[in-house]
């Protein structure tokens, strides 16, 4: 593991691309595949840790063909956004914790562990240098890349000597741009995507790459995600794809399942942890057997279900597979618990309403 790879410089050269060579956020936004005027990269090396931080355009990356990313999947990224106050200035939200979970990252994968200070200001020179690509249609934003790759040109199977940190941003729109509508969720009772003990608690590639086919095949059978279960007993319920899971339940407790070294810390999931307890809600984190969630959810003991995640923020579940049955929630209808934590929060990231708990980071 490497301990530290902080800069000694912890200066950004910022080469910023002409007015005419500049473009902006498109009017019709999907999520990632439009991509912002410029990025952020640092390069490292073990014997001078992290140099060259600079902002530059926008462009492809040259990677040598046995580059250990390539070959044994040794790389690291997370997930913000960008969000436009209606006074046009521009938030990020609690981009500490996703500096720290970062390098947490980092240490699960044996990689250097970047400065956080200057990881955030490379987060806010990069948004605020492609400010015009930050969206102000409601509930669209700017979401922002940070992501490290092994580099080192290697096919023997042992941790890089070089790496490197690199940060790109994407205008997106609404996750809900029909409405704030449930999906069905199809719980995997064979495939398993994480284990204890493993690198579950990272967000790594190989983690969403283990999820692919047994996504596709929930696809197929016209689910739109899939809720895994433990690895060890295969009955106990982790987390939804690429988000954390919550079961509101008819006294309006919010349950999430514990944390383990298998799920990965979602701060949306952190936040509501945090936010509901002040709007009224209890709040619970516990071992959830499937079995019983799904009697619960027959006897109307759970009333909601909901997925959370940076993406979507809340995203209600109307149904649950298993084993060849569906499990209708509330009539396969958003609840009110869901929409009301959805408001109150997104109002925060949006600067709409008090931050209560200093969550904001205002870049402008």
């Amino acid at each position: 593991m490497h301990s530290s790879g902080l800069n000694s410089d912890m200066s950004i050269r910022v080469d910023i691309s002409s007015e005419t060579e500049r473009g902006n956020s498109p009017q019709e936004l999907g999520f990632g595949s439009v991509f912002s005027d410029h990025l952020f990269i640092q390069k490292y090396d073990e014997n001078i840790g992290w140099h060259d931080a600079q902002i530059k355009p926008f462009h492809d990356l040259t990677l040598h063909p046995a580059a250990s990313v390539l070959h044994y999947g040794q790389e690291i990224f997370e997930g913000l956004k960008a969000y436009r106050r209606s006074d046009g200035g521009i938030n990020l939200f609690r981009p500490d914790q996703n500096i720290a979970r970062f390098n947490s990252s980092a240490d699960l994968m044996a990689m250097p562990r970047v400065d956080e200070q200057l990881h955030l200001e490379a987060i806010k020179q990069l948004v605020l240098s492609d400010q015009q690509w930050v969206p102000s249609q409601s509930g669209a934003s700017l979401y922002v890349r940070p992501a490290m790759i092994a580099t080192t040109p290697q096919l023997s199977v042992t941790a890089a000597s070089s790496y490197m940190h690199f940060i790109i941003a994407s205008p997106v729109g609404p996750y809900f741009s029909k409405g704030f509508n449930p999906v069905s969720v199809y719980v995997s009772d064979v495939v398993r995507r994480a284990v204890k003990g493993g690198v579950g608690a990272a967000k790594t590639g190989g983690n969403y790459a283990a999820s692919l086919l047994m996504g596709k095949q929930a696809a197929n059978k016209g689910y739109s995600q899939v809720l895994w279960l433990d690895a060890i007993e295969g009955r106990y319920v982790e987390e939804v794809g690429a988000m954390n899971i919550c079961f509101v339940r008819k006294d309006g407790t919010i349950t999430t399942p514990l944390l383990s070294s298998s799920i990965l810390s979602g701060i949306t999931r952190d936040s509501i942890l945090q936010l509901a307890p002040t709007m009224g809600y209890s709040v619970k984190q516990e071992r959830l057997d499937i079995e019983t969630v799904l009697n619960d959810i027959e006897t109307g003991e759970i009333t909601e279900v909901f997925g959370c995640g940076t993406a979507a923020v809340i995203s209600p579940v109307g149904q649950l597979g298993y084993k060849g049955r569906n499990y209708v929630v509330n009539n396969y209808e958003s609840g009110p618990v869901a929409q009301h934590v959805f408001n109150e929060l997104t109002a925060i990231q949006y600067g709409e309403a008090e931050d209560r708990f200093s969550w904001v980071y205002a870049v402008s």
